[in-house]
């Protein structure tokens, strides 16, 4: 699987003289004064979003909400953001080539990801993006309202002459938040 690298960013920042101690208390690596650190990451995400009109559109956001954490005692810290939990279901759509899907609402609040193909949303307001594998997007366009050209919701299909792998997750009681990037 290949990620795009321009959906995460880590600025520098220059952190003082320190030593890392691991869970089990020995000491795992030592800082010099002035050695650059990596400052919580930026992760890129569409937002697919309806407004209070009941037009969807699509914003450029990021996730910045991270903590460096361990995760288990053997790991060096990782970043850790969670955007939104709860009951969930993941689902993986294989779109054959040349998939459309008309226009259409998400069935509920998810994440999407393609990890294979690319996959074209539009908005109600006519922006477009192609999300590639590893590309994030939060599906939130649910309460649009059938505009003049019967438009609703989003439009969406694939792009190229492949098929689309998307890997869903769908949260059961996530509730729209009508306005852009609300998950941070």
């Amino acid at each position: 699987m290949t990620l795009c690298a321009s959906l995460l960013t880590f600025p520098t920042v220059t952190a003082p003289a320190f030593a890392q101690i691991s869970a089990t208390g020995s000491q795992t690596a030592n800082v010099a004064p002035g050695t650059p650190q990596p400052a919580s990451p930026r992760v890129a995400y569409w937002d697919n979003w309806t407004d209070a009109q009941g037009v969807s559109h699509l914003t450029k956001c990021n996730l910045t909400s991270f903590q460096l954490k361990l995760v288990v005692p053997q790991a060096d810290k990782e970043w850790l953001g969670r955007p939104m939990h709860g009951a969930a279901t993941v689902v993986t759509n294989v779109q054959p080539a040349h998939w459309k899907g008309g226009w259409h609402q998400n069935p509920r609040i998810q994440w999407i990801v393609p990890t294979s193909g690319t996959l074209f949303m539009q908005a109600m307001d006519g922006t477009r993006v192609e999300l590639n594998p590893g590309d994030a997007l939060l599906g939130e366009d649910l309460d649009t309202r059938r505009d003049k050209a019967g438009h609703v919701g989003h439009l969406s299909g694939n792009v190229g002459d492949g098929p689309v792998t998307l890997l869903i997750t769908q949260f059961d009681d996530a509730r729209a938040s009508h306005k852009p990037c609300p998950v941070q």
